[in-house]
């Protein structure tokens, strides 16, 4: 018998990681290997001092740095306007150094460029530091489309100090995001008969288990074993699943939510694992209502309590959505279900009504907990 194959690519991994304490002044030389001048990707006047310091260290090697800076989200006008100045000052390569969105539009603009690409995560809130993927949202903040890229990173530098000073509503929002990984994949890509996607799919069951046992310790001592292994799973571990699993080992649900959700204004201060977070509740109840999975409710029941912990949203009025109208709702849902969209991996089919009806009874499911939560309290 002959079985066809199908040929997949993956790019699965930066060229080069360098982890853990100090990391930074270790990767210097590396990236004076890779470049000249290095283009200096930043945004949040949060981190413009940790900037400023990685900027003198690179001065200090010899390299000329020319700063560069986001106006918004990765958009298309930030990056058409930041490509004209990288082109106009000779960069050798690009150098991001914040969140995802800095990550991805640094990720973005090497790519184009055909330049180096040097990712510094300065919080574990996701794993853009090391994938080959790019979110492209609007100067507004609303998710427009992901672009996959032609490799991963060429150097990845995961500094424990600098990942260690950003709040602890990232590391919060990045271990939502990291466990969505287990939630989706294995209702997308669970029956794959794909060797290599059946074990990305079985790294993110370990990779759920690892977080479930440490993240409250992680949480609450940032210098502890825990807190590394928590970090360096939102920000490696959860890429090396992408990378592994491919466009195979598919996000579905829990993120098409977060898609939605960023259509609208009022959540825009939220976290993207934030938005993804409340998304793995919703796909829950989708699977429980739609595929008859009663271990989904189960497994919202074990996640819900945790989430909360965290500070993660669970409800609309958590998202600032309390006084969302039925129109606002319906447009989360919309764009959620258009077509393309990742829902629509889940393996039965999903309307919009039936979106709005298991975000309607996520919120309320999670007020009822709350509430009786407080009562035993």
């Amino acid at each position: 018998m002959t079985t066809s194959l199908v040929c997949h690519t993956h790019a699965i991994a930066p060229s080069r990681v360098i982890r853990g304490e100090q990391a930074w002044q270790q990767g210097l030389p590396a990236i004076a290997d890779l470049c000249q001048r290095p283009a200096l990707l930043g945004r949040s006047p949060a981190t413009q001092g940790i900037r400023a310091r990685l900027k003198a260290d690179l001065i200090g090697c010899d390299l000329a740095v020319v700063e560069s800076e986001l106006q918004f989200d990765c958009c298309e006008d930030d990056l058409t306007r930041l490509q004209a100045q990288l082109q106009a000052t000779a960069c050798d390569a690009v150098i991001a150094a914040g969140g995802g969105k800095v990550l991805d539009a640094g990720k973005l603009l090497a790519h184009r460029l055909k330049l180096p690409c040097i990712t510094v995560p300065l919080s574990a809130a996701t794993c853009a530091g090391w994938t080959a993927l790019a979110n492209i949202y609007s100067p507004d903040g609303a998710f427009i489309a992901d672009e996959a890229l032609a490799a991963c990173p060429d150097l990845l530098i995961f500094d424990h100090d600098l990942v260690r000073q950003a709040p602890n509503q990232t590391l919060a929002s990045g271990i939502a995001d990291a466990l969505a990984k287990w939630y989706e994949a294995s209702v997308g890509s669970g029956s794959s008969t794909d060797g290599i996607i059946q074990q990305a799919v079985q790294m993110a069951r370990v990779l759920r288990d690892q977080l479930l046992i440490d993240a409250r310790e992680a949480m609450a001592q940032p210098e502890s074993e825990a807190w590394v292994r928590v970090a360096e799973a939102c920000g490696l571990t959860a890429g090396v699943i992408g990378g592994l699993g491919g466009a195979q080992c598919r996000t579905v649900a829990a993120h098409a939510v977060h898609n939605g959700l960023t259509q609208l204004h009022a959540c825009h201060s939220k976290l993207h694992g934030e938005k993804v977070g409340f998304g793995i509740l919703v796909q829950l109840r989708l699977e429980e209502r739609l595929g008859g999975n009663q271990l989904a409710a189960q497994s919202r029941r074990q996640l819900l309590p945790l989430l909360q912990e965290l500070g993660v949203p669970v409800t609309l009025q958590d998202l600032g959505l309390g006084e969302a109208g039925l129109h606002e709702l319906r447009a989360i849902c919309s764009f959620a279900c258009r077509p393309g969209s990742d829902l629509h991996h889940l393996p039965f089919d999903v309307t919009e009504t039936d979106l709005l009806e298991a975000l309607v009874s996520t919120d309320a499911d999670s007020r009822s907990f709350s509430t009786s939560l407080e009562t035993e309290a």
